[in-house]
């Protein structure tokens, strides 16, 4: 990576960090800080749900399945699209009418705060190593792509993330996300065409590809392990505390669905157009072995991209990536606070509980770098993020979904579900092949970690419907959510006016910087400044329909003048 690359990479960051800090005002309270005031823009939340969960590995570990396994990766990820859609029509807008700031104040709500207290502690844990999952993909891009040590890489991305997630809150999440994912969508649009022009074109890396290269489906990632995986899919996105945040964000039901329906619309797409360089990379490299692959994308990128290009693509990959932490630093610090410190000190004023948040964030932040520290040693990312996500996916996140729709579940029902399933799945996990030499596929152990909750609640459902039990419970949580006042803030309109302003400014500086590097290209000169040039007219769009009537009113003037 060349001096101009770094210098990109160096621009780009600063950039994210002063849209981010930004915010720094924005949160006076717990509504702004942790849900925008509650009328966030039904668009700014569906791409924000997008970058934060494609984000969680999709250049890494996603990215190590195509260049071994090729379009697998791909059967993989077009199950988030399905599980999108679902979410968008049957759960985003439930979770919406629940009136709750967080997932967690939901569960207390519906099921009791001694449920709630259980589930917030495993949560937290949870997270810890979900946002360590997260963080370590990061590190390795940037080792990859300038050989700066993973573990510096670690700390300084940590501290970075933490610092401007601590300080603006949920708007500093989603601005950053948005402005991500226009980067990222512009890079790669330059990145496919020039890999497949690498190769000879695509029909030569068709003939050159592996045998089974293009198969749906494989030995270890069969079409059991795709349903499997399909379910969790739709258990995560829809029940994940972080996800959450994005349906109960938006100002009502209608605007929730959409959230779900974009993110599902945008993973119909993207798979595809993510995993071609590293399948295309195989072809061109096929000698990648162990934790090497982890890197494919990256390594595909300094094949063929312009001078400068892999600084701003490495970038918006950093951070896209990173998006995913500090969503998940937002909403633990969030519980921490709405759902712990405010139930010991009902009393605390909106400064208090502020600085509470800040807190939380901080250390919570300091605790993922150290997770982050030790994914090599417990058997590299994808097997990491695989393994978590079938432990523990569907026996967090079903039982409160369940109870959602069932007026019949108790926090008893929800508890014991959820031990008894993550119970069964870490000994399967760690202690079977241990003591019992029985070691499961990837495909049983998705299909234990999703079936297992799935069995469970049908069968208390099904006791609860023969015995006729009492539906009270359910009866006052809906009497009680009638009576909460579900107006968004006052000045949530003009919050929602300065974020989108900012994100203007920020895709309009983007396009700049792209088009400022064919002055250096030496290949894809036309690629690049058209890309720059749209997206530079995309920044101006989103500035000038975000500006207030004076602002408006003041340039129009001075134009007339």
């Amino acid at each position: 990576m060349g001096t101009i690359d770094f210098g990109i990479l160096i621009i780009f960051t600063i950039l994210i960090f002063i849209c981010g800090l930004s915010f720094s005002n924005s949160g006076k309270n717990m509504k702004s800080y942790f849900a925008a005031g509650g009328n966030l823009p039904w668009w700014m939340s569906g791409l924000s749900l997008f970058m934060s969960f494609f984000s969680a590995g999709t250049f890494v570990v996603w990215g190590s399945i195509a260049y071994n396994s090729g379009w697998v990766a791909v059967t993989i990820q077009l199950t988030m699209a399905i599980a999108g859609f679902i979410i968008g029509f049957f759960i985003a807008p439930k979770w919406r009418k629940t009136k709750a700031l967080t997932a967690a104040e939901f569960i207390t709500n519906r099921l009791g705060y001694s449920t709630q207290k259980v589930y917030t502690y495993l949560f937290l844990v949870i997270s810890l190593f979900t946002t360590g999952a997260f963080l370590y993909p990061v590190a390795k891009i940037v080792e990859v792509s300038t050989g700066v040590p993973i573990t510096m890489s670690i700390i300084v991305l940590g501290v970075l993330i933490l610092i401007y997630t601590a300080v603006g809150g949920l708007w500093a999440v989603i601005v950053t996300d948005v402005l991500q994912f226009v980067v990222l969508t512009a890079a790669v649009l330059i990145v496919v065409p020039l890999s497949l022009d690498k190769i000879g074109g695509i029909n030569n890396f068709v003939a050159k590809a592996p045998v089974d290269f293009f198969n749906l489906v494989n030995e270890e990632y069969s079409w059991g392990f795709i349903v499997a995986f399909g379910f969790y899919n739709l258990f995560f996105i829809a029940g994940n505390w972080a996800y959450v945040q994005r349906y109960t964000s938006v100002s009502t039901a209608r605007d929730a669905k959409k959230v779900g329906w974009l993110f599902g619309a945008l993973y119909l797409v993207s798979p595809i157009v993510w995993m071609l360089p590293p399948m295309i990379y195989r072809v061109l490299n096929p000698n990648l072995e162990g934790l090497a692959n982890e890197g494919a994308y990256l390594l595909m990128c300094k094949e063929v991209l312009p001078v400068g290009m892999l600084g701003l693509i490495l970038g918006g990959m950093v951070f896209a990536t990173s998006s995913s932490v500090n969503t998940t630093l937002n909403i633990s610090a969030g519980v921490l606070t709405n759902d712990v410190y405010k139930h010991f000190k009902p009393n605390a004023n909106a400064n208090q509980l502020i600085k509470v948040a800040k807190l939380s964030t901080i250390i919570l932040g300091l605790i993922t770098i150290v997770v982050a520290l030790l994914v090599p040693l417990l058997g590299g990312v994808v097997e990491f993020v695989l393994s978590l996500a079938a432990i523990t996916g569907g026996a967090m996140f079903l039982p409160p979904l369940w109870a959602m729709f069932s007026s019949r579940q108790t926090g008893k029902t929800a508890l014991f579900v959820t031990i008894i399933a993550l119970s069964i799945n870490s000994f399967f996990k760690f202690l079977a092949p241990q003591f019992l030499d029985i070691t499961l596929s990837r495909t049983l152990e998705m299909s234990f970690g999703v079936g297992i909750p799935i069995v469970l609640l049908a069968i208390t459902e099904l006791y609860f419907m023969t015995t006729k039990g009492s539906e009270t419970v359910y009866q006052d949580y809906i009497k009680n959510v009638e009576l909460v006042s579900d107006i968004p803030e006052e000045d949530s309109k003009k919050i929602n006016k300065k974020g989108g302003r900012v994100i203007g400014i920020g895709v309009a500086s983007t396009g700049a910087l792209i088009l400022s590097l064919t002055i250096v290209a030496e290949n894809g000169v036309f690629l690049v400044g058209g890309m720059g040039l749209l997206v530079t007219t995309l920044g101006g769009f989103v500035i000038k329909k975000n500006l207030n009537k004076k602002a408006l009113k003041k340039i129009q003037n001075k134009y007339d003048n």
